[in-house]
Formats: structure tokens, sequence, C-alpha cells
């Protein structure tokens, strides 16, 4: 065994001193020749450590080309799946690392190798230490990567922090990704490179497609969202992955996905965002699929106050088949919310139809106390959604706006030119009449 590391050193020592003759007489493809003969050498010898030891030194000599370490770099990674144990595995991705940083023509093969060790660092259930190397490299600097692989490096990011639970850090980086990136046309987007342009890499083949990666950034974003019960949000990124050729055109995939952004929509509270959501979903062909839902989605735009313990009733096998679809997503809180927007819904049928109502009558329609009507009442004042003053001595509820001096003598001389002018109309009906009856006088 001593012979032949004697051997192998007695060879890399010749190896480099051709080395250093190529480099100092400026030969790029007689020192990249070397660099790659040496690391060959240790590879086939099986000395994991003078490997490392080489690279090193190799990355160090005074005036190295960039070619050479770029080839020296790119060669040992294919050595990485070679290696005999993860010890090993882990301390060669280190060295490399560690010469590729800060060098910018060697940083996508360093990215790659850092996305290679974090991916160790998670099967070994170091999950904070995965998410903390992720976070170094900054990918949508790196002009040369693949636009698939970039985006496919930032998901990688985002999902390690949502696994540990960082949600700030996971939406400061989703921001990285623009959704306009995944509508573009891939056929449109081969241009010929300019002179001067950095040439493109080609991303690896484990890259998914761009369509793929959609939508596995939005599942990322909905269970983002799903952490502050952000219900719009999930159903707007259900609606993006619904838009997916791949999942529009097979049921079996978007059947299960139109069901969610049902049950979504409905747990939004109201706005205009999720107005023109709901009327949009309701235009859609696919929902005479599931008849149920489209039942759902038209009582919440029809302007009638909804019975909740029979809605209940109608859909609770529905939703207890859901929860157990969604893997308890739609959880306790997702009945509560529901059984709010409903309430939510009635008041604003009722403050469309009444301008004064007493409280007693109100708690009526909706089903509820006086304490929870008006507490609900009053929530929905406080969000902005409704405006209403409630004569707690009277128990009175009016749904009336208030108007400030200008909106009453406005009113007031809106009122006065109607009546003017049916008075003129009034005059001329009767000047009419008149004239016609004096013509018959003269017959």
């Amino acid at each position: 065994m001593e012979g032949d590391s004697t051997n192998l050193d007695a060879a890399i020592e010749s190896l480099l001193n051709v080395e250093k003759q190529m480099r100092l007489a400026g030969d790029v493809a007689g020192t990249r020749k070397a660099v790659i003969d040496i690391v060959e050498l240790c590879y086939k010898a099986g000395a994991w450590k003078t490997l490392n030891d080489q690279i090193v030194l190799l990355s160090k000599r005074r005036g190295q080309l960039k070619q050479a370490i770029t080839a020296m770099v790119q060669k040992a990674m294919d050595y990485i799946d070679l290696t005999p144990d993860i010890d090993t595995r882990i301390e060669l991705i280190k060295t490399l690392s560690s010469v590729a940083a800060g060098k910018i023509y060697v940083e996508i093969e360093r990215a790659r190798l850092i996305k290679t060790l974090a991916k160790i660092k998670e099967e070994q259930g170091q999950i904070d230490e995965a998410a903390d190397l992720m976070q170094e490299v900054a990918v949508e600097t790196f002009g040369s990567m693949a636009k698939t692989e970039k985006i496919a490096f930032i998901l990688e990011q985002v999902r390690l922090c949502l696994d540990r639970q960082d949600y700030v850090r996971a939406q400061i980086l989703s921001r990285k990704i623009s959704t306009r990136v995944f509508d573009a046309d891939p056929s449109k987007e081969k241009k010929k490179p300019k002179e001067g342009d950095n040439i493109v890499q080609d991303a690896p083949a484990d890259i998914p497609s761009l369509l793929e990666l959609k939508r596995i950034y939005y599942e990322l974003m909905i269970r983002y969202y799903s952490h502050n019960n952000d219900y719009l949000e999930i159903c707007r990124c259900y609606k993006a992955i619904y838009d997916i050729p791949a999942i529009k055109e097979d049921p079996a995939k978007w059947i299960p996905i139109l069901r969610k952004i049902c049950w979504y929509l409905v747990l939004a509270p109201h706005d205009p965002m999720q107005s023109s959501l709901l009327n949009a979903t309701l235009q859609d062909k696919n929902l005479s699929e599931i008849p149920n839902f489209r039942l759902l989605l038209k009582q919440l735009v029809t302007m009638e106050v909804i019975q909740w313990t029979s809605l209940w009733e109608f859909f609770k096998e529905e939703y207890e088949k859901e929860k157990n679809l969604l893997g308890g997503a739609l959880g306790a809180k997702a009945s509560e919310d529901l059984k709010l927007r409903i309430i939510e819904h009635n008041i604003l049928v009722v403050s469309k139809y009444y301008a004064r109502v007493t409280l007693k009558r109100l708690a009526d329609l909706l089903c509820l106390t006086l304490q929870e009507a008006e507490k609900h009442l009053s929530d929905m004042v406080s969000s902005k959604a409704l405006i209403a003053k409630i004569d707690r001595p009277m128990g009175v509820v009016s749904f009336r706006t208030t108007q400030d001096s200008n909106g009453t003598l406005n009113s007031w001389a809106t009122n006065l030119e109607k009546l003017l002018d049916l008075v003129e109309k009034s005059c001329h009906e009767i000047h009419k009449e008149t004239m016609i009856h004096k013509a018959v006088l003269k017959v």
C-alpha cells in the first residue's frame, strides 16, 4: 500500500511540474489537461484525502487560470456520487464549495454543490442547517444559469423555510419569483445570444419543466397562506394550478382542485376581488360536473337570506369528505369561518332591503341571539364592509348613510329641481288640454 502511495505522489509531482510549465506559458488547453489528469489520478487510486488536498493546492497556485479551475471543479463534481461513504462525500463537496466561493466563473457549480449538500443535511434530519446553507446563495444574480434551474433553486429555498416554519423568510424568498415568468411561451424564447452576451447554460436533466415548476410554486404558496388562513389567496393559488393545461385536460385532476376553489371562495371574506372571482367561477362550464358546489356559489350571489342550519345539513357530508381529501386543511376553524361568512352574507342582504330594522328582527332573520347579532354587525362595521348605526336604547339598527351638510343641501336642491320640473310639466299639460278644449268649442 505504501508503494502505491509513493507511486501516486511521484506521478502527481511530475504532473504538477507539467501543470506549472503550461500555466507559466499561458497554455490554457495544456493547463486544463494537466489539472484534470491529477484529479483523475487521485480518483483512480481511491485517495480521496489527497484529491481534496490537490484541489485546494491547484486552485491556490499563483496566476492559476480560470479555465483550469472551472475544468477541475466540473471534473471533481462527477465523482461526488462515486464516493465510498457519506463523510467522504460531504468532505469533497465542502472542499469544492470553498474553492468555488467568490469566483463568478464557477458560481453555478457552487450553487449545485450547496444544493447537493443541503439535500444530504436534510436526509440526516438537519433541516435548519440545510435551510441556512441554501440561503447563502442568491441565484437570481446568476446571468448564465438557466431560468428553470434558478426557479427550482429558489423554490427549494422556500420549501426548506416552510419546513422549518420560518414563514417570514419564505415569503421574502418567494417574491424573488415573478409569477409572469410562468406565463411566458418557451417556444418563443430561443433567441440566438448576441456577441458578448453570456451564454446561458442548459438546465440539468433533473430540473422540472416550467409548468411543473408553476405547480410546485403555487403548492408552496398554498402552504404559506394556509398558515395565516388567507382563504382568498389560497383560492387564487388553486385557480392558477387549475389553469395549467396538463391539469385542465384530466377530470381526475381538475375536479378536486375546482372543489377546493369553491370551498375557499365561500370561506373568503366578502370584497371586490372575492366577488369577481366568484362570478368568474360561476361562468365555468366545468362547474356542472359538481352541481352541489354550483348550488353553493349560486346561493352566495343571490340576494336572499341563507338558512345556516339547512345549508350545513346539506353540505356537511361534502365538507367532511373535503377535510379528509385535504389532509385536515379544512379543519374546525374552517367550519366556524363558513358560518361567519353566511352570517355576513345575510347581514349584507338585510342591509340591502331595510333602511331601519329592530335588532330583535335582525337576530331572528340571522337565527342568532341578540348579543351575537350585535357582535357580528359591529365587526362588519369596524371592518368597513357595511355602514350601520345601532340605537341600543331603542334597539333599532339604521343602515342609512349619514350625510354631511353639503350632501343634505344637494339632496334638497335635487328635490326642488324635481318638484319644479313636475310643476312645469303639469302646466304644459294643462295648457295643452285647454287649447284642445278651445279648439273643440270653436268647431
